[in-house]
């Protein structure tokens, strides 16, 4: 099977049923913001091997999420599970950090700064995903609390891998 179709070709492309779109839509840029997401997040992975395990379980929801916007029926009610496991990892690790009273910088070690970067790629799929609930409301609202939520625990790991050295505002 040939990688290239030529489908894509006139700025259309298949979401789930088959049906074609164009690749400018709110819906197409929407999964396409969870997909860079995604390779991202898999960037960080093989620089840092850091918190690989739940990384990867943060790969498996955007692709599941990505389905379920391209409108294949997948269920996404387990994303409220996870979005208490992000919250309870951010609790447990933020107990372990300094107090934080004013802006910190996205700055400090490698790890750190892939982490900040991994925040502010989720924010912008966040801000995009929430572009395409507004015009439609095909988003599960579960999702938006998902990406807050996740955007929130990179933050959090950002801080962890800087040990408190942040240089606040």
């Amino acid at each position: 099977m040939s990688i290239y179709t030529k489908t894509g070709d006139g700025g259309e492309t298949s979401v789930f049923g088959g049906q074609r779109i164009s690749k400018a839509t709110p819906q197409i840029f929407a999964c396409g913001s969870l997909d860079e997401l995604s390779s991202f997040i898999g960037l960080v992975i093989g620089e840092t091997g850091k918190e690989k395990k739940l990384l990867s379980k943060v790969q498996i929801d955007l692709y599941q999420i990505m389905a379920f916007l391209s409108g294949a029926k997948v269920k996404i009610t387990f994303l409220s599970q996870r979005v208490k496991l992000f919250e309870q990892i951010m609790d447990e690790t933020a107990k372990k950090l300094p107090k934080l009273n004013r802006f910190i910088l996205p700055q400090g070690s490698k790890t750190t700064n892939w982490f900040h970067v991994l925040r502010t790629v989720c924010r912008r799929a966040e801000r995009v995903v929430i572009g395409y609930y507004n015009q439609t409301k095909k988003v599960n609202p579960v999702i938006l609390v998902y990406l807050n939520r996740l955007s929130d625990l990179f933050f959090v790991l950002a801080r962890k891998h800087n040990q408190g050295q942040e240089i606040g505002v």
